[in-house]
């Protein structure tokens, strides 16, 4: 028996005429986390030496946050929905959900390259210090599409599937939970397997760049349990939008790791 999308009330706390979404919640939460990961991580030896402060930190988050909001709110209405063109307010209604994780980390390199030349700081130190506090914001960013039934992902091929679900929205169909796949593979595993990594001295750009290699391959793998945006073929297979946005994310990082090791400066991410 699958189980069936609760579909909650996408506003999570009414404070007189003020709605508090779920999904701005999960922003709350995510960059909550993004603050407590970078306490942590400032406290490393390898990463005091560079003299990094609570106050680059709060710092850090205003220019990150404008990223992850802009450009994932950007990248959403460029890649996926171009319809939103038409009717150019629904651009700014961020809380109905509708970003995309692409424009937003594109975002983020151009507001951590500003805030890097105003700080005067080395932009691929910047990249490496900030990689390790992503990936847990990224899986709350895709809790909050799932409590708002987006995402759903592709119909089972066995729908004695013990966590198959209907979302009652799109269907009476048993659907796979593509975004709680997500939060666990691309966000919460990725971030299991990079702060241990980044815990140790590492060449400079090879954090940053592994950061984008394991979340290109996880975003590679996790689309084929997701309904796709938009689908081509190629050579036969099918390719999704987001593993075709992945596929130069995963190249590069593994054009940028090889370089990274093979620089005789000193280690320092």
């Amino acid at each position: 028996m699958p189980l069936i999308h609760p579909m909650p009330d996408p506003v999570a706390i009414h404070l007189g005429p003020v709605a508090i979404h779920w999904y701005g919640l999960m922003y709350v939460l995510a960059f909550a986390m993004f603050i407590a990961l970078g306490r942590l991580r400032i406290k490393q030896p390898h990463i005091a030496q560079q003299g990094w402060t609570k106050e680059d930190l709060d710092d850090m988050l205003f220019y990150g946050m404008l990223g992850v909001i802009l450009g994932g709110r950007l990248g959403e209405v460029l890649f996926y929905q171009p319809e939103m063109l038409l009717t150019p307010l629904r651009i700014f209604k961020v809380w109905e959900g509708g970003m995309s994780f692409h424009g937003g980390f594109l975002g983020v390199l151009v507001a951590m390259a500003l805030w890097a030349r105003k700080r005067q700081r080395n932009l691929l130190d910047v990249y490496d210090f900030i990689a390790p506090l992503v990936p847990l914001g990224y899986a709350a960013g895709r809790m909050g599409n799932f409590i708002n039934a987006e995402l759903p992902g592709r119909v089972v091929s066995n729908p004695d599937l013990p966590w198959a679900m209907i979302y009652p929205a799109v269907g009476d169909m048993a659907r796979h939970p593509s975004a709680i796949y997500q939060m666990l593979v691309d966000g919460i595993l990725v971030f299991c397997i990079l702060w241990p990594f980044a815990r140790k001295a590492r060449p400079r750009l090879a954090v940053g760049a592994l950061y984008v290699l394991l979340y290109g391959c996880a975003r590679f793998f996790t689309e084929y349990f997701r309904t796709p945006d938009w689908e081509i073929t190629v050579a036969g297979l099918p390719i999704t939008s987001g593993q075709m946005l992945s596929l130069p994310m995963i190249i590069g990082a593994i054009a940028m790791l090889a370089w990274a090791y093979r620089q005789p400066a000193a280690r320092t991410a």
